[in-house]
């Protein structure tokens, strides 16, 4: 019993989904339900931030570890949890008598990704994936119209056979061990011979199939196919979510598989590094060039969002290459998921504000839009520096480190790439900047916000420029959480 402790953000967030069921029972207020989604939050991040400063432990029979690298991902996914709920607030009007669920199923979501994040095991990597996916797939359906049913359905089946295909991957990798356990999987491959992993052709199978059913995940060319539709189909909340929470935690667990139990010997690491860095570099153009033909916000944020998989692909190659890494190494895939997170997240709830007044995604309708709505314009313009990586936003400092970590494992080919592929990215979001600027408004309303979006937006842009400016506080922490990663 007194291993609960480990679990408690995870119980407590629990806790506050299944209250918000149950109080949206018997309340009109219907506000109320968001306040109690974001208290939920802050109560499990409370938990959280108690269990950061104790020792490093393994909980029910190796299953979870209680590290600073898991508790990392749990802030990042609880603090994406909380501002989408903030940035809720106007949009569940579309879906007013489901507001409880659509909260619920959102921290139902989030327990799943907090859970995946610290799960040390097979089993338990599978069990929380799936927690996490099955909430997803009802959420991205939650508008109920005809885009919303279909991105739904696609994502569902598209995500399961990524399930079968990575649990087919396991299983392999189970068969050639006999572990589920990832440091135990370690032990066994130490001692195997072989200088390579073609003279290990069933581990060689498992583990491209372990890194294809988490490629889905995370958005990877070529398993990126859903993105497009599922983001523009889905409510824009949703949207924001699977672009920042589960990526982040998607990252976060293939990390965690590929250093733990496929970090020894170099052989190893080497051959499954240069594999992601080939991935990296098709990912970076694919996602780039397919998002300058884009006419829809919302789906040239999803080609966006695979192009930065690609460059956090480059630091988790990074991370693989050589026998010695250090911590800025180790720190810089963490770092740019934190500033990605916040950058994507105050880009979307931008959106968000302006399109649930205006019904409308596309670019073009964003014309004027510094005129009818500045501060938002002012917004969406440092989240669309940022992500391209201009001073003075995290977005430069992010590239700066983890392009210079995969410079110092050798892989200047594959950065020489991503630079290129940054400029291509500026021609898509300054076209945003351009319009909202530039052009002339076709109306002269005002588009106006509630003050919880006001509140998310700011905590977003502000973070993102304060990274940008002393980014120092920031790499110190991500090179603690990072710290167990010593290959």
């Amino acid at each position: 019993m007194d291993q609960i402790k480990y679990i408690a953000p995870e119980l407590s967030l629990l806790c506050f989904a299944l209250i918000i069921i149950m109080v949206d029972l018997f309340i009109s207020n219907k506000k109320a339900l968001a306040i109690l989604a974001v208290a939920g939050a802050l109560v499990s991040a409370f938990f959280v931030l108690m269990l950061w400063n104790g020792q490093a432990a393994e909980a029910f029979y190796r299953t979870i570890a209680i590290d600073q690298f898991g508790l990392f991902f749990k802030l990042l996914i609880l603090a994406a949890t909380a501002l989408v709920i903030l940035a809720s607030n106007g949009y569940v009007a579309k879906f007013e008598r489901f507001q409880g669920e659509f909260y619920a199923l959102l921290m139902l979501s989030a327990v799943g990704l907090m859970l995946l994040v610290s799960a040390i095991n097979l089993i338990t990597i599978f069990v929380a994936l799936e927690l996490s996916s099955i909430s997803l797939y009802v959420l991205v359906s939650f508008l109920k119209d005809k885009k919303s049913s279909e991105a739904g359905l696609k994502y569902l089946i598209l995500g399961s056979v990524a399930s079968a295909i990575l649990l087919y991957g396991m299983a392999l990798v189970f068969g050639m061990t006999g572990n589920t356990c990832l440091t135990c999987i370690a032990d066994y491959i130490k001692g195997m011979p072989g200088t390579s992993l073609l003279q290990t052709p069933a581990l060689l199978v498992g583990l491209i199939l372990i890194i294809t059913g988490f490629g889905f995940k995370i958005a990877s060319v070529p398993f990126q196919m859903w993105v497009p539709d599922v983001y523009e189909g889905a409510p824009t909340p949703i949207t924001a979510y699977l672009s920042v929470a589960s990526k982040a935690a998607g990252f976060a667990v293939i990390s965690r598989i590929l250093l733990t139990a496929f970090g020894v010997p170099e052989w190893l690491h080497n051959d499954w590094a240069m594999i992601i860095a080939v991935l990296a570099a098709v990912t970076m153009t694919v996602g780039n060039i397919t998002a300058l033909l884009q006419t829809n916000i919302k789906r040239m944020l999803g080609y966006s969002s695979i192009a930065q998989a690609g460059y956090l692909m480059v630091g988790l190659a990074a991370m693989g290459m050589g026998s010695q890494v250090d911590g800025n190494v180790r720190s810089g895939l963490l770092f740019f998921l934190l500033s990605y997170t916040l950058t994507n997240l105050g880009a979307f709830i931008a959106i968000i504000a302006i399109s649930n007044k205006i019904n409308s995604d596309q670019i073009d309708d964003f014309t004027g839009m510094g005129k009818r709505a500045p501060l938002l314009a002012v917004a969406l313009t440092i989240c669309m520096v940022s992500l391209t990586g201009l001073p003075p936003t995290a977005g430069l400092i992010a590239k700066i480190y983890i392009f210079s970590g995969a410079v110092d494992q050798g892989l200047l080919w594959l950065v020489i790439i991503a630079v290129i592929n940054s400029c291509i990215s500026a021609f898509y979001y300054f076209k945003v900047v351009k319009v909202m600027w530039m052009g002339e408004p076709a109306s002269a309303d005002k588009v106006t916000s509630s003050w919880p979006e006001w509140l998310a937006i700011a905590l977003c842009c502000i973070s993102v420029v304060v990274i940008g400016v002393l980014p120092g506080a920031f790499i110190a922490l991500t090179q603690s959480a990072s710290a167990l990663f010593g290959i």
